[in-house]
């Protein structure tokens, strides 16, 4: 049985963390897949829209499986990819969007906070519980106070505690709360009016905003003018204003 099982639906690829009786932990076959397969969808341009999802309703991701990095590695740190890196900190090139349905906890909780769109079921739960085993969440989890007020983000942190759905939408950790049966579908309609846009535009404006959100507004304006260039002077921009002209659904290249 593979631990990530990938679909593709139109433009987005469906990225289905897959070991539902261990609550999806990751453990090094799941991590080496996911990053491979973060690779190779940051290489393939006729992939718009990654979304992240796990089989079952119990758990998105627990987190690092603790056994098997410990067995495998003398340190115990897992090893990871540069793509999997980049979407624990926001680098990755595409929108990727989390279909949260099951509690998403220490690395799980790390996963869902370098996706950009995050969709969660009403039962969902959120949290970095690592300081009650010893650890703390180095890969993501220490940035939470990019995303939400630091005395909310230390209360999380250093209690360990969980939070709900609905107050993770109320933190904005959260876009849209659904029913169980709905998350995986409200995802893909978000993933397809994402989708509908031209590509280097979008890639321009998730990096311009998370280097906003990470590193201020002065490092976006430092990053903002070579990115204007590459979009303003691109084949997509002249389509669009074509597009637009003509009254008609523009045809993007991603050039």
């Amino acid at each position: 049985m593979s631990v990530l099982l990938r679909t593709r639906e139109n433009t987005i690829e469906i990225l289905t963390l897959n070991r539902p009786e261990q609550r999806n932990a990751l453990d090094s076959a799941l991590m080496a897949a996911l990053g491979q397969a973060l690779d190779d969808i940051a290489q393939d341009d006729s992939i718009r829209v990654v979304v992240l999802a796990a089989s079952g309703d119990r758990a998105f991701c627990s987190g690092m499986d603790l056994k098997d990095f410990s067995d495998a590695q003398p340190d115990g740190r897992p090893r990871s990819s540069h793509s999997l890196d980049a979407l624990l900190d926001g680098r990755y090139p595409k929108p990727v969007i989390a279909a949260v349905n099951g509690a998403a906890v220490a690395g799980g909780f790390e996963l869902v906070l370098g996706c950009d769109l995050v969709v969660a079921a009403t039962h969902a739960r959120f949290g970095i519980p690592e300081v009650r085993h010893g650890l703390f969440a180095p890969g993501g989890g220490v940035l939470l106070p990019v995303r939400v007020p630091l005395a909310i983000a230390l209360e999380m942190g250093l209690t360990g505690k969980l939070i709900d759905a609905s107050r993770a939408r109320e933190l904005g950790l959260v876009n849209h709360v659904v029913e169980p049966e709905d998350v995986l579908g409200k995802a893909l309609a978000l993933g397809l009016l994402i989708g509908t846009n031209a590509p280097l535009a979008v890639a321009a404006t998730k990096m311009l905003m998370w280097t906003c959100a990470r590193d201020g507004a002065r490092e976006v304006r430092a990053r903002a003018e070579s990115a204007m260039i590459q979009v303003f002077d691109s084949e997509d921009a002249q389509e669009g204003a074509r597009a637009f002209i003509e009254k008609r659904l523009p045809e993007w290249k991603g050039r």
